[in-house]
């Protein structure tokens, strides 16, 4: 990697899973020797759900500019501001489909789209169990257009001790989509180190 920095927006939503949007927000404070710019849309579901599970209202108090839902002036609306990724943690399925039908009513489904349109970095961590067609179809059309579909199912092989290690086992996997560079348990290194 070289040494331009990046500019992500985060996006999220009132899925359930707000740990997942937790863990990727502080990671990406530890990550500031990769970062220019982190901006970051929360919806009123999401706010909500963080302070029912999460059982307080942290995400305010993190260094990332929090943008307003419907802040069709944030920097990240237009393709021009240069923006390289996008990750919605957790992406709800009313936001997938808003995205696959190309509703751009809000910041989130917007910048959604330029990403899109721009031919960049868009990745979905999808939160919702079991899956109907309507929720698959939405998922293949946004493949198609060029997003991720990255689903918050965690990884078991690095026996990640605590809840937070568990989720990281996901947001690793987003972060690295996204062209970040960070230690994480990869597959196979464990046999190399043996020998």
């Amino acid at each position: 990697m070289g040494n331009k920095k990046k500019k992500i927006v985060v996006a999220i939503t009132g899925a359930s899973g707000s740990v997942y949007a937790k863990v990727l927000l502080d990671k990406l404070q530890a990550m500031k020797d990769q970062i220019e710019e982190v901006g970051v849309v929360m919806s009123d579901n999401a706010r909500e759900v963080w302070k029912f599970e999460l059982g307080n209202e942290d995400y305010a108090k993190t260094p990332f500019k929090i943008f307003g839902k419907n802040d069709f002036f944030a920097p990240f609306a237009s393709g021009s501001a240069g923006y390289e990724s996008m990750i919605i943690c957790p992406c709800s399925m009313g936001t997938l489909g808003r995205i696959a039908g190309g509703m751009s009513n809000d910041l989130s489904s917007r910048t959604a789209d330029v990403m899109l349109k721009e031919r960049r970095t868009l990745i979905l961590v999808t939160r919702e169990t079991p899956l109907n067609l309507i929720h698959i179809n939405n998922m293949k059309t946004v493949t198609e257009a060029g997003g991720i579909i990255c689903p918050a199912s965690p990884s078991f092989y690095s026996l990640p001790k605590t809840m937070e290690e568990l989720v990281a086992t996901v947001i690793d996997r987003a972060l690295t989509l996204s062209g970040f560079e960070l230690k994480m348990y990869r597959w196979g290194e464990q046999e190399k180190a043996k020998s």
